[in-house]
Order: structure tokens, then sequence, then C-alpha cells
């Protein structure tokens, strides 16, 4: 990603004003760990146009998250490695894919299972809907959509990856 961009995106997070409850839930770490499928999410900078989209978790001996984002645009595998690490908040990580500016990651609903999970960041501007499968029933989907919602989310804004 643009340096520039990143540093506007970093200082536009920083001032724009909540109007949203992002209030994490608490997860158990290991359970949360392992691949995800991107379902939906809001459109950004560094994910446009990506398609059949995974996150993975791997807990490193120094009790640091790697993360691997990955998909594809315009038929081209794409793979972006970064870290994350937990906070005294429960559901609240702090992941970073550049040097050491960090973003929120809040989860915000998941599945007693961990089967599915609904995550926000740290503005309005940031929601992803993702999945341990490549698709969800309807039925979950609109539960997660409209959990967002009650969360002051526009989900009007959700655009729909392809797997």
């Amino acid at each position: 990603m643009n340096t520039k961009i990143f540093i506007l995106m970093f200082l536009f997070n920083i001032f724009t004003p909540n109007t949203i409850d992002n209030e994490p839930v608490a997860i158990e770490l290991n359970k949360f760990l392992g691949k995800w499928y991107e379902i939906a999410r809001f459109d950004h900078s560094f994910e446009r146009d990506m398609q059949k989209v995974t996150a993975e978790y791997y807990l490193q001996p120094d009790g640091k998250i790697k993360v691997v984002n990955s998909g594809y645009r315009d038929g081209k595998f794409k793979e972006t490695i970064g870290k994350a690490k937990t906070t005294d908040t429960p559901g609240l990580l702090r992941v970073s894919f550049f040097l050491n500016f960090y973003s929120d990651y809040r989860v915000l609903m998941i599945d007693k299972d961990y089967l599915y999970v609904l995550i926000g960041g740290n503005s309005s501007k940031y929601l992803w809907i993702m999945s341990r499968t490549p698709q969800l029933s309807n039925d979950i989907l609109q539960k997660l959509i409209n959990a967002a919602k009650e969360r002051g989310y526009d989900t009007d804004k959700l655009i729909y990856v392809e797997q």
C-alpha cells in the first residue's frame, strides 16, 4: 500500500468521531485462530476488487499472532502478512500490516462454536463478515447483518465476496 495513503487513512480514523457501538465481545483466542473466509465487507482501498479472500491467524511463540490475508485481484493471487497482538480488552486485537502502525480489530459478534464472526474496526469505515466455510446460509448472514445494523453500521455498504 502507498505510504501516503496509509498515513492519511490512519489520521482520518483518529480524528473521525465514532457513531457506532463497536464494543467488542470476549473471545477465546485459541478457538478464534485458524482460517476464515470473508463473506462480506465494507469496501476499502487495501482489499478493493479482491475476491476469494481469506484471513488466517497463527499464534507465534512470542505470543503475537501472525495474520495472513490472501485473495485474488484481476485473477492474480495476492497475499499480505501482518501481525496482531492481544489487548487487556477481550475481543479487541491490534493488527498491523505496515511497520508498527496498529489498528483496532474488534470482534462484535461470534458464534458459540466459532463458525462465523462479525468484525469491526475503530470507526464505522470497517466491517467484515467471516465464516469458517466459504458460504453462509441466508439465515445466518441476515443474523449478522441485523447485528451490525443494531450497532449502527450502514449495512447497505456491504459488498459480498465471490468465493
